[in-house]
C-alpha cells in the first residue's frame, strides 16, 4: 500500500516487526490513521506500543515491514518524516534548568525558525497551554501537570502535521488529565492527526475515533469504541458486595445469568456478569438470587460494557491493572492471577 501527502491515510503501517534480542516486541502489526483523527493504541506495558511509536518517529529501525507517515517512508526518508511530526513521550523531555520560555524558544531555533518567530511561537504556546504565569521560572519548579503541558507544547513548536503522544497522561492527577484531554481535542479539531498510546481504557474511550488493541506485539482487535464493546457480548450487571468475605458466594448466585463466569474485583468488592440482551430481566433475576443467598449488595445496575471489559474479554488479563485508578480497576476473573507486565523503554 502506498500513500502521499495529498491523499490517503496520514499513517500506514504494514507487517511491522521488531525484536530486541530474544524479545519480540512487534510481531507483524498493521494499522492506518486517517488525517485529522485520533487513533488510540491500547495495551499494557510490554505490549509493543512504545516500540511502534519509536519506529514511526525514526528513533528505532524495524526488522521488517513498512511504515509511512504522510507518504514518507520512515526508513528511506527519516529526515523528511522528522520535519512533519511531533513527539511527546512518557516522561517530559524538557531541559529543567531552563525556563519554560527558553525551552520553547531554543526548540524553535533548532527547527530553523527565525529568532523573532521562535519568540512569537513560544509566546503563542505558553498562552495556549496556560503557562504564562510560569514562563520565566525554571522548568524544574513545575508541577507534573505543568511539565507535561510544557512537553506537549514543545512537540508543537514546528506545527507538525502528525503528532505522536506516548502515554502522555501517565502519572497525572484527574484534573491535569482532563485538561490534557481538552488540549488533545483542540489539536485534532485544528486538523492535526494524532496517534495516542495509552494504558488507560477510559482515555481511549474518551478521545479516540478508532482504537487498536495491542497485546504481546500483535493487533488483536480494531474498531470504534462501540464496535469493540459489542465484542463483549451485550450488557453487564454489576454490583458491590458489602461483606467482602462473601464475594465468591455473590458470584455463584449470579453465575446462572451468563455462559461466561462472573468477573471479580476483590479490591473494590465488585462483581460483574455479562448478561447479553436480557436487559431488566437479568437485573430482576440477579436481585432475587442475591436475596435468596442472603447477600447484601450496593449499586446494583445494568450497564453497557466498558473497554475494561473488552480488554479482559480479548486477552484474558487486565490492561496494566497496577496503573489504573481504583474506580477503573476492574473485574479479575475468579481464581485467575493477573499476568505480570514487562517494563519497556521510554518514548523519547
Amino acid at each position: 500500500m502506498t500513500t502521499s501527502a495529498s491523499g490517503g491515510p496520514a499513517i500506514v503501517v504494514e507487517g511491522l516487526t521488531k525484536s530486541f534480542g530474544s524479545v519480540q516486541a512487534l510481531r507483524g502489526i498493521d494499522f492506518s490513521v486517517e488525517r485529522g483523527t485520533i487513533l488510540g493504541v491500547l495495551g499494557p506495558n510490554g505490549a509493543g506500543k512504545t516500540t511502534a511509536v519509536r519506529i514511526l518517529t525514526t528513533l528505532v529501525r524495524p526488522d521488517g515491514g513498512t511504515a509511512l507517515v504522510e507518504g514518507r517512508d520512515v526508513l528511506r526518508e527519516p529526515d523528511a518524516v522528522r520535519e512533519i511530526i511531533g513527539l511527546a513521550g512518557q516522561s517530559a523531555a524538557i531541559q529543567e534548568e531552563l525556563t519554560g520560555r527558553e525551552n520553547l524558544e531554543i526548540l524553535g531555533r533548532l527547527y530553523h525558525l527565525p529568532k523573532q518567530r521562535s519568540k512569537e511561537r513560544a509566546q503563542e504556546l505558553l498562552e495556549r497551554f496556560e503557562l504564562l504565569d510560569a514562563a520565566n521560572r525554571p522548568a524544574r519548579t513545575y508541577s507534573g501537570g505543568m511539565a507535561r503541558r510544557l512537553d506537549l507544547a514543545a512537540s508543537l513548536v514546528a506545527e507538525p502535521a502528525v503528532l505522536f503522544l506516548d502515554e502522555p497522561t501517565t502519572g497525572l492527577d484527574p484534573r491535569s488529565r482532563n485538561g490534557m484531554w481538552g488540549i488533545i481535542r483542540d489539536l485534532v479539531s485544528g486538523g492535526t492527526t494524532l496517534l495516542l498510546t495509552t494504558q488507560y481504557l477510559e482515555e481511549a474511550d474518551e478521545l479516540a475515533d478508532e482504537i487498536i488493541v495491542v497485546d504481546h506485539g500483535r493487533v488483536i482487535a480494531a474498531g470504534t469504541s462501540d464496535t469493540l464493546k459489542d465484542k463483549v457480548g451485550g450488557d453487564v450487571v454489576e454490583f458491590g458486595v458489602l461483606d467482602r468475605s462473601r464475594l465468591g458466594a455473590a458470584a455463584d448466585a449470579v453465575a446462572e445469568l451468563s455462559e461466561v463466569a462472573p468477573m471479580l474485583d476483590p479490591e473494590e468488592a465488585v462483581v460483574a456478569v455479562r448478561v447479553g440482551n436480557q436487559g431488566s430481566k437479568a437485573v430482576v433475576q440477579a436481585v432475587r438470587n442475591l436475596d435468596a443467598a442472603g447477600i447484601e449488595t450496593t449499586g446494583l445496575a445494568l450497564r453497557r460494557p466498558s473497554l475494561d471489559d473488552v480488554f479482559l474479554a480479548l486477552t484474558g488479563h487486565q490492561a496494566a491493572e497496577e496503573e489504573a485508578s481504583p474506580k477503573r480497576r476492574r473485574r479479575r476473573r475468579r481464581g485467575a492471577e493477573p499476568e505480570p507486565t514487562r517494563q519497556q523503554g521510554r518514548g523519547r
